[in-house]
């Protein structure tokens, strides 16, 4: 990581920029074509633009990008939830409600368990919320990653 808008001398900025494998032999035989590029004139740098690194492993290959930065929900994402509603039959302009009425305390079953004759009204039912996504994103801080393009080249362990 660098905290700089640049990279310095000997490093590149790791935003998925096709290479040729003339000019980076070294840095081609790290990485090769996991990247992306042809293998045959070119190869590419990792894209961490917008990503957040993550250690392969664990189900996870080197290479492999997944996730999105936003997310459209559905209700089957959703866990299984009702939406419960205490009602009166009491007139609207009853002074004191009773113990049953919407947002009160519940003392007793007002209703049976009889088939309701009377269909709710359309108003009462319908979908809630917007289809549109929402950011899918924990706290962040925006730095470069960097790749080394000079130097010793590692050896295995």
């Amino acid at each position: 990581m660098f905290a700089g808008t640049y990279a310095p001398y000997g490093w590149l900025l790791c935003d998925g920029s096709l290479l040729p494998i003339s000019e980076y032999d070294t840095l081609y035989a790290l990485i090769g074509t996991t990247y992306g590029g042809d293998g045959q004139e070119t190869f590419a740098l990792p894209d961490l633009r917008g990503r957040a690194p993550l250690h392969q492993g664990s189900g996870y290959v080197i290479g492999q990008a997944a996730g999105e930065e936003r997310v459209t929900l559905r209700p089957e994402h959703l866990p299984a939830h009702t939406h419960r509603l205490q009602a009166s039959r009491q007139p609207a302009n009853v002074t004191l409600p009773p113990a049953d009425a919407m947002l009160g305390a519940s003392t007793s079953t007002i209703y049976g368990t009889a088939t309701p004759t009377v269909a709710m009204a359309a108003q009462m039912l319908g979908p809630a919320g917007k289809s549109g996504s929402h950011q899918n994103m924990p706290p962040y801080l925006a730095l470069n990653f960097i790749i080394s393009v000079f130097g010793i080249f590692p050896s295995p362990a």
